[in-house]
């Protein structure tokens, strides 16, 4: 095997499993109710008792899905007393940004296109229509064809 195809070869199996991560990322955030939990810990830390009593969800559900959260990374909890306070873990969220941000540069570079077109445009007064030149046609008299 020479070195060219071995370095495809790794750079495939990364690229592969990359995909596959992602995948299983937005996999758990396509879930609603993980999506409003993590919606509450962007402010601040909650304990289950919290987000059980905002989401009017059972304590079993809620629990559930922080587990899965935690599991992919999503969350972390410390023990405060008689309570588990969970917060956000920024690492697989901005391992999203990241991917998510080749399709935000593809659509700026779209909008400013945009942009760029509708800046070159003639401005028009607002609620006028848009006028048309026509050129007049000369009326030439023609025979009419007979039957």
């Amino acid at each position: 095997m020479s070195a060219l195809s071995l370095i495809y070869t790794f750079t495939r199996i990364y690229v592969v499993r990359y995909i596959a991560r992602m995948e299983s990322v937005f996999e758990i955030i396509a879930e609603p109710n993980r999506r409003a939990i993590l919606s509450l810990l962007v402010s601040s830390q909650q304990s289950v008792g919290e987000i059980e009593r905002q989401l009017r969800m059972s304590q079993p559900t809620v629990s559930k899905h922080l587990r899965v959260l935690r599991d992919a990374g999503f969350v972390e909890s410390t023990v405060d007393a008689q309570r588990r306070l969970y917060r956000l873990k920024p690492g697989p969220l901005r391992e999203m940004d990241t991917w998510l941000a080749q399709f935000r540069r593809f659509w700026s570079a779209h909008v400013d296109a945009l942009e760029r077109h509708l800046d070159r445009m003639e401005p028009r007064p607002h609620g006028s229509a848009t006028q048309t030149k026509r050129k007049t046609k000369e009326k030439t008299t023609r025979s009419k064809p007979r039957r």
